[in-house]
């Protein structure tokens, strides 16, 4: 399986032991874990994948159909937040076409002459998967058109005036773009996808039965209370449920359990600072401060920021999809504005919150 490095680091262990840090690991980096005994929680097909079942069904479906007309894929565009495991599904898909797998991300295409190295290099069939697609420079971007719709690229010959372009045709590939942006991609970029679909937060029991699982495979096995207390706090992502799950892992290594039960994950995960709701204190520090500075709102997300001092792109990316599905917030026309369940989680009187 060939790789190009991820320009945002290269997923071994520092990288991954950041609980909290929603930038230290990017989705293609999972499979960098590997390193340190985690690339096994991977699934690898359809029958081992955990949630996101309307998607894997559709998948199997579309699958087929191109393995009987004996064509590659069409071009896939997956989206949502992160963590939900964009690049997963990408592999998995790969694995079930029974094709290979190349990986790299938008960023890591910095200019035409390595997208043609990618697209020359890959063989019948193949999946490309660009995580981050959105951030393509828009130079690449338009090179890719003529890969994606006519199977062809313009290969440029000699330099200076008497350069020429001779246009070559590559294999049939399937691209999969991955993206937590959709709005930032290019209409001309997103009409060319023929297959566009979403990863939605994982429900609290399939986030238990994948804990389950890796609690097994990291040495240290955690019952089905314990892994549903880790569950409900992972933010609706597999990948903070394989986060949480190591940390409290080692917690309970170093106190000699056994097994992880319920009541000493809640009291590691309290450790951890993620709270009885799986809020972590960046969370409850936005929820403070639409409180302090914002009267409970309406507040503007800019504002938000830089009130908090988190990216912008941190809170719509990372903290917002939680915050509004577990109800401590919502979106108005106006703004953000905290819940009254948001008021009673902080200890605050709901008369904070505007009516």
């Amino acid at each position: 399986m060939a790789r190009v490095p991820h320009p945002r680091g290269d997923g071994g262990e520092d990288a991954e032991d950041d609980v909290f840090d929603p930038e230290q690991l990017p989705e293609d980096q999972m499979a960098g874990l590997a390193q340190s005994g985690v690339g096994m929680l991977r699934p690898q097909r359809f029958d081992e994948y955990i949630g996101q079942r309307d998607l894997v069904e559709k998948f199997r479906v579309f699958i087929e159909a191109a393995k009987q007309r004996n064509e590659a894929l069409d071009h896939v565009l997956l989206h949502g937040p992160p963590g939900l495991g964009k690049t997963t599904m990408a592999q998995v898909v790969a694995n079930e076409m029974g094709v290979p797998f190349q990986i790299t991300s938008g960023p890591a295409v910095e200019h035409k002459g390595h997208l043609i190295g990618l697209l020359t290099g890959l063989k019948e069939r193949s999946v490309l998967f660009i995580d981050e697609v959105h951030r393509l420079s828009p130079t690449v971007e338009e090179f890719l058109y003529s890969a994606m719709e006519d199977g062809e690229i313009d290969m440029p010959l000699g330099e200076g005036t008497s350069a020429q372009t001779v246009r070559f045709q590559i294999v049939p590939f399937t691209l999969i773009g991955a993206t937590t942006r959709t709005g930032l991609l290019s209409a001309p970029l997103r009409d060319r996808f023929h297959i566009v679909e979403s990863l939605s937060l994982y429900e609290d029991e399939d986030l238990a039965t994948i804990v389950e699982n890796a609690a097994v495979r990291l040495g240290l096995p955690c019952t089905g209370p314990g892994a549903l207390e880790i569950g409900r706090r992972s933010r609706g992502t597999p990948r903070w449920a394989i986060r949480l799950v190591r940390r409290v892992r080692d917690f309970a290594q170093v106190e000699g359990l056994d097994r992880i039960e319920p009541e000493a994950a809640g009291r590691f995960l309290v450790k951890l600072g993620v709270d009885e709701e799986g809020l972590t204190s960046l969370d409850r520090d936005l929820l403070t401060a639409i409180y302090e500075h914002f009267a409970g709102g309406p507040v503007g997300v800019d504002a938000l920021a830089a009130s908090v001092g988190i990216p912008r792109d941190t809170i719509e990316d990372v903290h917002e999809p939680f915050l509004l599905r577990r109800g401590f917030i919502l979106r108005t026309s106006r703004g953000r504005v905290a819940t009254e369940r948001a008021a009673r989680h902080l200890g605050r009187p709901t008369s904070d919150v505007e009516s």
